[in-house]
């Protein structure tokens, strides 16, 4: 049995507050990334980043007084929402290190459109033709962004497509998961998911792992940290409020993974991309504006 949000305004705003906090953690979190990954396989980060992940939650977990296994950590939408972790964890990394962090950031924004859609289908949330419509124009914002079909279309953009896919479907599952299971459970399996992740990914890619030295290990050190802050927020989110009033915040990591995309690499941001941008943002805000609209109707029909 699903946890029900309703539609409390404090409660979907404290929701929106631990999403800008998680976005925000996120982008340096994949700044650390790129830049380990210009001395170490994307293999080894995966699990070296996985591992330390999973002890630390952990070690909250055991602090808490909770087992690091129950029965509900095998039930359906757990299981998927691993196999989605690991889809959405190793195209995510490959999209980072490989293309522009700007460019990965922002595909990466199609995720609350997706996550707005899922719910519709999924927990049955009324989300209206208006939000429809605004979940195109979403979409048609990353379209113009990939440029498919042109000489500037990049097949490595795939991969960003690939990893906000799986995370979308990762926080639909999160959303279904028995209420039974903490946020230190959901992230302790979470990055045991990114072990998998790295280890599958290691056999494609056939590179011996390395020694970091002492500057890329405090590189390592920080995007672990940042990601086991970022995800415990993002759950905190993600089981706070309504899912289509809380994933729109998910657009200001579009500010925190640009600004890092220009600031630390060099990183020039297209027009193409700018209009992309303000149309993914526009219909996130227009969902927002309705999801809020919603709320207040529902809550004058119950009086």
């Amino acid at each position: 049995m699903t946890k029900d949000f309703g539609t409390d305004r404090r409660t979907n705003l404290i929701g929106s507050f631990w999403m800008v906090t998680a976005m925000a953690i996120f982008a340096a979190e994949d700044a650390f990334i790129k830049i380990v990954a210009e001395t170490l396989p994307i293999a080894q980060i995966l699990v070296i980043f996985g591992l330390s992940g999973a002890f630390l939650f952990a070690g909250v977990t055991l602090v808490r007084g909770e087992g690091l296994f129950h029965l509900d950590v095998i039930s359906c939408p757990m299981r998927f929402r691993v196999l989605f972790e690991i889809i959405g964890r190793l195209f995510y990394v490959l999209a980072i290190t490989l293309t522009p962090l700007s460019s990965a950031t922002v595909i990466l924004q199609a995720s609350p459109i997706v996550v707005v859609a899922g719910a519709a289908f999924i927990f049955r949330e009324k989300v209206g033709l208006k939000r429809w419509v605004a979940i195109f124009v979403g979409l048609l914002g990353v379209i113009i962004i990939i440029r498919p079909g042109t000489d500037n279309f990049s097949f490595l953009s795939i991969f960003a497509i690939l990893g906000m896919l799986g995370f979308a479907c990762r926080d639909l599952a999160s959303r279904a998961a028995p209420a039974s299971i903490s946020t230190s459970i959901l992230g302790l399996y979470g990055f045991l998911a990114v072990v998998v992740a790295g280890m599958l990914f290691s056999v494609w890619e056939a590179i011996p792992f390395l020694v970091p030295d002492f500057k890329t290990s405090i590189y390592l050190v920080g995007a672990v940290l940042a990601g086991v802050t970022a995800y415990s927020c993002l759950m905190k989110a993600m089981r706070t409020g309504e899912v289509s009033a809380v994933t729109p915040f998910r657009y200001s990591r579009l500010l925190f993974g640009i600004g890092l995309g220009v600031l630390l690499f060099n990183e020039e941001i297209s027009f193409p991309m700018l209009i992309g941008c303000s149309f993914i943002v526009v219909s996130g805000l227009f969902i927002l504006w309705q999801g809020k609209q919603t709320a207040r109707y529902k809550i004058s029909q119950s009086r």
